[in-house]
């Protein structure tokens, strides 16, 4: 007799299946895994009904979740409890990487939010343009969002290479996704860049599409970088070593005209 499951839409914002702990300390019981106590069951899953209520999580992280979750529930039929330890602390590690916090996305004339959770590496002023690079570590988020409101113009994909991400070179030799982004007021480009650890970039949308400020549009999986290049006439609102947040900091503000 397997475990009782129920449908969910509304923890994670997608269909997830819940589990009845009453259901999963009959099944241990019936399967001759008697050494579990109902306790220990109840806790366990009381852990992860919590968790999952207050952790949201992009759908793209549902299979790192679950699979080293089943991994877990075999071992755990035989007793290996040192397997299962291990796996349950990568599951929860893949849903604390793949989390989807809230954002509230300041409103306002002219400005530019930052594109990614992390810290300012980089800042470069040109003539024509000014670039800010923010480095996204394994404990960051890593939802990419739209600094502006506009209409995806073009969007491009190049394959490179998986050299660090703080690489001043990155932007120009790594596995990258740019996004050209045009606005009312101002034009800007997204670059997400995959660093060494990072196994794949992400881009929900195509071009054509229209996105809000703020508007989660793609992640990168496992360690990466976005570059956000802006026109010279917008002002920097922030300074390498700077912790940002995606969707909420203020990296840029258009100058008003003279």
């Amino acid at each position: 007799m397997l475990p009782h499951f129920e449908p969910e839409f509304g923890t994670l914002g997608f269909g997830l299946w819940t589990l009845d702990s009453v259901s999963i300390e009959h099944w241990f019981r019936v399967s001759g895994t008697k050494q579990l106590t109902p306790s220990l069951l109840t806790t366990g899953y009381w852990l992860l009904a919590t968790g999952y209520k207050f952790l949201l999580m992009v759908k793209d992280g549902i299979p790192f979740v679950l699979v080293p979750l089943f991994i877990a529930l075999g071992f755990a039929l035989f007793l290996f409890w040192v397997p299962v330890v291990i796996f349950v602390a990568v599951a929860a590690f893949m849903a604390f990487f793949f989390r989807d916090p809230t954002r509230v996305t300041p409103a306002g004339a002219g400005l530019i939010i930052s594109a990614a959770d992390g810290r300012v590496t980089r800042i470069d002023e040109t003539p024509d343009s000014k670039l800010v690079s923010v480095f996204l570590s394994p404990l960051d988020v890593h939802i990419n969002r739209s600094p502006i409101t506009g209409k995806i113009d073009n969007i491009t994909y190049i394959e490179g290479k998986k050299m660090p991400a703080t690489n001043d070179n990155a932007s120009l030799i790594n596995e990258r996704n740019s996004l050209v982004i045009e606005g009312d007021e101002v034009t800007v480009t997204v670059t997400q860049i995959a660093g060494i650890l990072a196994r794949r970039i992400v881009c929900w949308p195509k071009a054509g599409d229209n996105l809000e400020r703020g508007q989660k549009f793609g992640l990168i999986k496992f360690g990466s970088r976005t570059d956000i290049l802006m026109p010279a006439n917008v002002e920097i609102a922030v300074k390498v070593g700077d912790r940002v947040i995606g969707g909420e900091t203020i990296i840029g503000k258009l100058k008003a005209k003279s």
